[in-house]
């Protein structure tokens, strides 16, 4: 196994894209390391390997420790790492971007610095949730009681279905044994939403801090993505999950809202989503296969190569051809 500098650093080629990959994988109780380009998990069963190019998101729950060489293959193979506390109501991420262009990010940041495009985008976003009703002259007190109004009916439908009993949202912040089952279910369903759509907004190279909904928080575009499917995905998963008893049932949750993830291909769908909703008003381009291109801005919007020595200008046969490195 080679070491980590002197190993190669992977090209978007080479690495799995994030609509493609396993939504996420669950480990707890182990030690994760690294085999060749695979990362490892030893407990007492004996080792899993797991090919780190596929994952979307590794959940780390409690019990778990991991070694720098695993987390180095994560990061190039730009999967999110959430490290979950018990019960997982707790999370932290990170990764590397599966693209290396930069379009996607400053069509972000474009969108977010002008009031009236933050508006547009998230006008946007709530038209995906709600299709036959145009928001586009709605102000943003009204989209956010639409919202609300959204999630109250998905909880009592749900109820309805899956005969659990419900009676309001009730989140203990630090205590999660202090809700009924269903509000339990509902909070790990949540959390592994945030942890799916953070590595997506990771592998896309998106700013997890620039929301259109959510403000103020590091991980507001992440809370505004993964609240996209939390009615059609997170919810129903969590109700299903806690219809099957009291026992086990954040577990139970993470396992029916892998099943729906993989099925209705979410991530896929994520990918989609978040790049029309950022991309809307700009002009058609690829960014998951654009090789390294790093320019340099010059006067009048000009883009320059970078890598060369600009001290004076281009002279016969020269052409700045000298490199600053």
């Amino acid at each position: 196994m080679s070491t980590v500098g002197r190993r190669g650093t992977s090209t978007p080629h080479e690495l799995t894209r994030v609509g493609d990959r396993i939504s996420f994988v669950y480990l707890e109780r182990c030690t994760v390391h690294r085999e060749d380009n695979a990362i490892t998990a030893t407990d007492a069963d004996g080792v899993t390997h797991i090919p780190s190019a596929t994952i979307g998101t590794l959940l780390l729950g409690p019990g778990t420790r991991v070694t720098h060489q695993a987390m180095s293959v994560l990061g190039e193979c730009g999967a999110g790492v959430v490290w979950i506390g018990e019960h997982g109501v707790r999370f932290y991420a990170g990764g590397r971007a599966l693209t290396r262009s930069s379009h996607l990010l400053e069509a972000q940041a474009t969108a977010w610095a002008n009031r009236r495009s933050r508006l547009d985008v998230a006008r946007a976003m709530y038209r995906l949730r709600f299709p036959d009703d145009d928001p586009s002259t709605r102000t943003r007190q009204q989209l956010l009681n639409m919202e609300g109004r959204r999630v109250k009916e998905c909880y009592r439908r749900e109820s309805t279905r899956t005969g659990v009993p419900w009676r309001r949202r009730d989140y203990h912040h630090g205590d999660f044994a202090a809700g009924d089952p269903a509000n339990q279910a509902v909070t790990a369903a949540a959390q592994c939403m945030y942890g799916i759509a953070h590595s997506v907004v990771a592998a896309l190279g998106c700013a997890a801090g620039l929301g259109f909904v959510h403000s103020g928080h590091e991980r507001s575009f992440v809370l505004d993505i993964a609240d996209l499917y939390k009615t059609d995905i997170g919810i129903p998963a969590a109700f299903d999950a806690a219809a099957q008893g009291e026992e086990d049932v954040a577990a139970r949750t993470r396992r029916a809202l892998r099943d729906r993830i993989n099925t209705s291909g979410l991530l896929d769908r994520c990918v989609r989503d978040i790049k029309g909703l950022l991309l809307a008003h700009h002009p058609p381009q690829e960014t998951d296969d654009v090789p390294d291109q790093v320019s340099l801005q010059s006067d009048g919007g000009l883009l320059v190569q970078s890598g060369r020595n600009y001290d004076c200008a281009p002279t016969e046969g020269r052409n700045w051809e000298e490199p600053i490195w």
